[in-house]
């Protein structure tokens, strides 16, 4: 999922350089949900996996 979160980032990087306003603003907040929801499920692992041990 963080890659999706890099591969949407870089698209829309790319948008704004070549001046696609509205592309690279849907882009990274694509980019953003993305990161948010692959930081939650990262910590849900985490203290999932600690509780086991």
């Amino acid at each position: 999922m963080l890659r999706w979160a890099v591969i949407f980032f870089v698209i829309a990087l790319i948008a704004a350089v070549l001046g696609f306003g509205g592309i690279a603003a849907g882009a990274s907040e694509i980019a953003k949900i993305l990161f948010y929801v692959f930081l939650v499920v990262f910590l849900v692992t985490l203290v999932m996996g600690a509780m086991r041990r």
